[in-house]
């Protein structure tokens, strides 16, 4: 039973402001997708990696996880998939693995800075961190989790690409820079709490000269967000009164925020481990290793699934893997430390 002197909470189901700027960038992307700029951009993706599958691979990692570093992982993946998806259709190579390797680029480039994710925000400001000591502490084990990546990569044999069989593909520039405005609109919004108001100036600038966009709308995909943006304050008010204990610190507490990262998604899991307020950087490493594995992990991979629609067992065949082998090693340089 809740001692009745603790003040009363006022619950809430969901978090409407993220999933109001997530759906407005959801529309952009589309906006983008439909302008013809990713099947404009394939080509000569194609030819600045040499006609090279594996130094493809690596442009894209290096693009993408750059990228997420300031944009968001979330962001960069309704920018960037698109783009990789037609990429590997226009080189014919492997969409699945292709996809699967730029998430994880994703989900590693946004963990250096207190911007680049949801849960580092979260972190940033629940400790009163520096910028610069966060992004500090985060390095070393963002540079390992980038070489076990390029390890990946490099095993993947080193075709010669060819585009040869091209079609061109006329660029419509009006919904183009309707899209581009309204990205960077939404993002610079959404920086300043202005969410409901992104979400209004992307619907009504569609409405006015990109109908298609809506048209084509993923409703499914925003019914999927609304589920991960449960607002799970609540769980962890309930839990810590109930006195369920988590580790507060080191390889343990590393552990397991990875693997509940697993189960209720890094976001989820981040609000509930701080309630006890444990140590940072365990908690951090922990969440953002494990947006990684599972479908689940994190909100990235949902939107990268459910745009370039690979099944979920071949996003694992290379997600859990990498997972397993960076948990591995990162708990080793983590007791190291």
């Amino acid at each position: 039973m809740l001692d009745p002197s603790l003040p009363c909470r006022t619950p809430k189901l969901v978090d409407w402001e993220s999933l109001l700027v997530i759906t407005a960038l959801v529309m952009a992307s589309k906006g983008l997708e439909l302008s013809g700029l990713f099947s404009k951009l394939a080509p000569r993706l194609i030819r600045a990696a040499n006609h090279s599958e594996r130094r493809l691979m690596l442009l894209f990692i290096l693009v993408i996880s750059l990228s997420s570093a300031v944009i968001m992982n979330d962001t960069a993946m309704l920018v960037f998939i698109p783009l990789v998806v037609a990429t590997s259709k226009l080189a014919r190579v492997n969409t699945a693995r292709a996809v699967t390797l730029s998430v994880i680029a994703a989900n590693v480039g946004s963990a250096l800075t207190p911007i680049g994710n949801p849960q580092n925000i979260i972190i940033w400001h629940a400790y009163g961190l520096g910028f610069l000591d966060f992004t500090y502490s985060m390095l070393p084990f963002v540079s390992l989790w980038l070489l076990i990546l390029f390890a990946f990569t490099l095993t993947i044999k080193n075709r010669e690409l060819s585009i040869e069989s091209f079609p061109p593909v006329a660029l419509r520039k009006t919904l183009l820079v309707v899209s581009l405005i309204s990205l960077i609109v939404d993002i610079v919004l959404a920086e300043i709490g202005m969410a409901l108001i992104a979400f209004i100036i992307t619907l009504i600038a569609f409405l006015l000269l990109g109908r298609e966009v809506l048209r084509g709308f993923d409703w499914v995909l925003i019914l999927t967000f609304a589920l991960i943006f449960i607002d799970f304050n609540e769980l962890a008010f309930l839990l810590n009164n109930a006195g369920l204990m988590f580790p507060a610190g080191g390889i343990k507490l590393f552990v397991v925020s990875a693997i509940l990262s697993q189960i209720f998604s890094n976001v989820p899991a981040t609000v509930l481990l701080l309630a006890n307020k444990p140590e940072w950087l365990p908690l951090s490493l922990g969440v953002n290793i494990g947006g990684n594995g599972v479908v689940f992990g994190s909100l990235a991979n949902l939107i990268a699934l459910r745009i370039s629609r690979i099944r979920v067992r071949d996003f694992h065949h290379h997600s859990i893997p990498y997972f397993l082998v960076a948990l591995l090693l990162s708990a080793l340089l983590l007791f190291l430390f």
